[in-house]
């Protein structure tokens, strides 16, 4: 392996300016000067913007600029010591020791693995100390390659995260007291470390144990179910989504910025443990695991096929959904400007005016020439962010089996498979080739002169040759002859077949509020929203059907808890008042804090109300060529009125629904009917009319769910 760092690349007691950029700057320039970078511009830029993202000086006057980028094209280490200190945003002052690390876009892990064992090293005071002393470069370089192990020094062994199968690194007859921590930065090399030593060293000083997760670029060691089901409290310092957060469902946290773990471990320990003692303290509510895998198994045991498949699924659909969003309200919003004629004008408006040119020909729906003109630009700007949405899909899967190196692949394949008429299908299809195709190359053992070339070359290269070559030669036919089919079947549905089709569409809305199910049904008519027209408006009646279904369950709930507030906790009362607006904007999520609480009557309901809404929609023909918006996007919606209908109808059955068995399973029988009927048959007892409805500990689960924001949905817009 290449030494990551020479004494070319040190430079000691420099005065390299007095702004963190321009140190950053230097270093960068002294890393391009050896050859290792190809633009110093380009590797300074990339660390700058980290810089500016997270400043990255941390207590002890150190620095660790870096960051990963196609500029740097060998994995490099440059240290400087300055002279005068510079202020790198730390708590406690200036950083005199820099370290700028820079790696490769496609660095592979054993380099990785490096970088991230030199920022833990970092947190060591003997290490530190040792490195102000040094009086030559090469003092230095002796001391950082026997830190990273490359020198047969001995080094003491580090505990900052627990073997997979291990209880934790303490037990005695009365276990002190745990907490498990997860760390993670955008790049994944430098603070995702240090911030799980810090909390590892924190702990140890108290008395506590301290079981850390690092999900950085060198890869990640679940922490085992059974070490977080003992843990009393969880610490998420990160930067970016923690994967698998599901398996901490109901447990105490704080979450902070990875840098806090760095920079006040043992404050964000007394801080988890200050929820975990709290009555009503801040628990992982366990509606996150709505859209996880199964944990019953332990965490690091083999992810099932099943589970898998589901993953990579949600992930291409997930990514998919922003196209269509964006793109299906800005066709709306086209036609509202142009006129439903738009299409037939709308290229030759863009190409051939502009706002000092006007056109002249266009439709008697337009809202004059200016009108046709925005309408136009609105109309094909919709058109074409919808003309990626199979590519998308496609692209994501393969990224959700291969990551970055399935990207290309996906996307070339899902291109081929629009061209073919393969569809939607044909995007799963061809997304699932190229990334185990991907996959399957990116595990060869390739020699060390062409690892660098095979996330940006081979990989790519061979995955889109193999993939979309088969989807050319021999799928492509097949799957564009069973699309074709659908799409006829669909188009013929009329009658009581459209509103079969519009209950099983409203129930799948309802039954799991955005998790797997939901998304099949909304993927499903997204998928098909390209493809209506005025002469085959089914897939608009199908995006209408799924989208009023979806707004049932919050508004269902916000009206129960309007009508008979005394049966609900507080939390959930609070919680009823956003749902208006998050059902208005067809925001499924909004119910999603009392189906947690209360699943058994909750769902249900939800699912009768959505159901009838399905069926009521289709069977009025209620048309939507948005794809998202609820009630905000009236303009794009055929019959607006009977969609309203529709949905009011839904959601008064749900909600009287919901009703009826919270009373029915409270009081039972006629005595439940009665308070119906008449409150004052509820003087018993006060209190049981808050908390009692949904068995043991329900009143707490309330307490501690938290509200659904009105970003809830991230996945669809």
């Amino acid at each position: 392996m290449t030494s990551l760092i020479t004494t070319d690349l040190v430079v000691l007691d420099a005065d390299q300016g007095t702004e963190s950029s321009a140190v950053i700057r230097a270093l960068a320039a002294t890393i391009a000067e050896q050859g290792r970078a190809n633009s110093a511009d380009g590797l300074a830029a990339a660390a700058i913007a980290r810089e500016e993202k997270t400043p990255t000086g941390v207590p002890g006057g150190i620095a660790i600029p870096h960051a990963r980028t196609e500029a740097v094209t060998e994995p490099s280490l440059a240290m400087a010591r300055l002279n005068p200190p510079v202020d790198f945003g730390a708590k406690d002052g200036p950083a005199d020791l820099v370290f700028m690390i820079a790696a490769p876009d496609g660095a592979g892990k054993d380099h990785l693995k490096l970088l991230s064992k030199l920022a833990r090293s970092l947190v060591k005071k003997d290490f530190v100390g040792s490195l102000r002393a040094a009086a030559t470069e090469q003092e230095v370089v002796d001391l950082v390659e026997t830190a990273l192990g490359l020198r047969e020094t001995p080094e003491e062994p580090t505990t900052t995260e627990a073997a997979p199968t291990s209880a934790g690194p303490r037990e005695s007859a009365e276990r002190p007291r745990r907490v498990v921590a997860v760390t993670a930065c955008p790049t994944g090399i430098a603070h995702t470390y240090m911030a799980a030593d810090a909390l590892v060293q924190a702990g140890s000083d108290m008395g506590l144990d301290v079981v850390t997760e690092t999900q950085g670029s060198s890869g990640t060691t679940p922490i085992d179910q059974s070490v977080i089901a003992a843990a009393d409290a969880v610490v998420f310092a990160v930067d970016v989504d923690v994967r698998d957060k599901a398996r901490f469902a109901g447990k105490p946290y704080v979450q902070v910025p990875v840098k806090a773990g760095i920079d006040d471990p043992q404050g964000l320990i007394r801080k988890a443990l200050a929820e975990a003692d709290a009555p009503n303290g801040r628990r992982l509510a366990a509606a996150h695991a709505a859209d996880e895998e199964d944990t019953s198994s332990s965490a690091g045991s083999r992810e099932s096929v099943g589970a898998h498949l589901k993953r990579v699924l949600l992930t291409g659909v997930s990514y998919m959904i922003p196209f269509v969003a964006a793109g299906g309200l800005l066709m709306a919003l086209g036609f509202l400007l142009g006129g439903f004629d738009i299409p037939d004008y709308s290229e030759d408006i863009v190409l051939g005016n502009s706002l000092w040119n006007l056109p002249t020909e266009y439709g008697d729906l337009a809202l004059g020439p200016v009108g046709a003109y925005l309408g136009a630009v609105a109309f094909q700007i919709g058109n074409l962010s919808m003309s990626f949405l199979v590519a998308a899909l496609a692209g994501y899967i393969a990224f959700g089996i291969a990551d970055r190196p399935g990207i290309a692949p996906g996307f070339t394949v899902g291109a081929v498979a629009v061209l073919m008429g393969a569809g939607f299908i044909g995007g799963i299809i061809g997304g699932l080739l190229a990334g185990y195709i991907a996959h399957w190359i990116g595990s060869f053992a390739a020699p060390r002169w062409l690892r660098g070339l095979m996330p940006v070359v081979i990989i790519p290269l061979v995955a889109s040759l193999v993939s979309s070559g088969l989807m050319f030669m021999v799928l492509g036919g097949p799957i564009s002859a069973l699309t074709e089919g659908l799409d006829s079947w669909l188009s013929s549905m009329t009658g009581t077949a459209a509103v079969v089709l519009g209950l099983i569409l409203g129930a799948m809305m309802a039954v799991d509020l955005g998790g797997p199910v939901n998304k099949v049904a909304y993927s499903f008519a997204v998928a098909g929203l390209a493809a209506g027209s005025v002469e085959n408006p089914v897939p608009w009646e199908i995006m209408a059907t799924v989208m009023a279904a979806g707004m049932v369950p919050p508004l269902a709930m916000a009206l129960a808890t309007a009508l008979r507030p005394r049966i609900f906790s507080q939390a959930e009362k609070e919680n009823g008042k956003a749902a208006w607006l998050l059902g208005a904007a067809f925001i499924s999520e909004g119910a999603i804090p009392f189906a947690a609480s209360d699943p058994l009557r909750v769902i249900p309901a939800s699912v009768v109300g959505a159901g009838v809404t399905g069926g009521m929609t289709m069977a009025f023909s209620v048309t939507s060529q948005a794809p998202h918006g609820g009630v905000f996007v009236f303009f794009a919606i055929d019959s607006f009125l009977l969609f309203l209908l529709s949905v009011v109808v839904g959601t008064i059955i749900s909600a009287l629904m919901v009703l009826a068995l919270k009373i029915f399973v409270r009081k039972g029988g006629a005595a439940g009917l009665a308070e119906a009927v008449d409150p004052s048959a509820a003087t018993m007892t006060a209190s049981a009319s808050t908390g009692s409805t949904t068995g043991p500990g329900s009143a707490d689960e309330a307490r501690t769910a938290e509200p659904v924001s009105s970003s809830a949905d991230a996945s669809r817009v």
